[in-house]
């Protein structure tokens, strides 16, 4: 279990870093616009979707390593109160449904990506072919499923040792 817990976190560690860069350029080209329309009278076309793209490829590729270091929102003041056994229970019964919906929504987005790649659809604006964006959103979701997934086993092996 230590050589699975070290993998996701070098990948997601990774694909948090790729989605700080996806930020950091969009905030960029944010910038630039707006610099460009105020000094220049020119702005940048096609700025609103491709920080669009952008902002769903940064969020898609970030939300692993945020579950894996369980930095979410979590509202445990029931959960609290009630015996550990019950509290590894509710636990089960709840991270099987999730690792199986998001390893779902990750092959369906793999599903659209090939699609959208077949039907050569690009953005309205900037005939930019928007493929790559769903499947980096698709890889960040497979990478939340294997962590929920993990997080559920190491919970199951946690809960066998005490």
């Amino acid at each position: 279990m230590q050589f699975i817990r070290i993998l996701l976190g070098r990948i997601n560690r990774g694909l948090d870093l790729l989605a700080g860069l996806i930020l950091a350029f969009t905030a960029g080209l944010v910038v630039a616009n707006i610099l460009g329309r105020t000094l220049l009278q020119r702005s940048i076309l096609g700025t609103y979707e491709m920080v669009g793209f952008f902002t769903a490829a940064a969020v898609g590729l970030a939300l692993a390593r945020c579950a894996l270091e369980n930095s979410h929102i979590a509202i445990t003041f029931i959960m609290e109160r009630v015996p550990f056994n019950v509290q590894r229970v509710v636990e089960l019964f709840i991270g099987i449904p999730v690792a199986l919906f998001l390893s779902l929504a990750a092959y369906h987005l793999f599903q659209y990506g090939l699609a959208m790649a077949g039907s050569g659809e690009v953005s309205p604006t900037t005939q930019i072919i928007y493929y790559p964006f769903i499947y980096l959103v698709a890889v960040g979701f497979l990478m939340l499923s294997l962590t929920a997934l993990f997080r559920l086993l190491d919970e199951c092996q946690e809960g066998m040792t005490k």
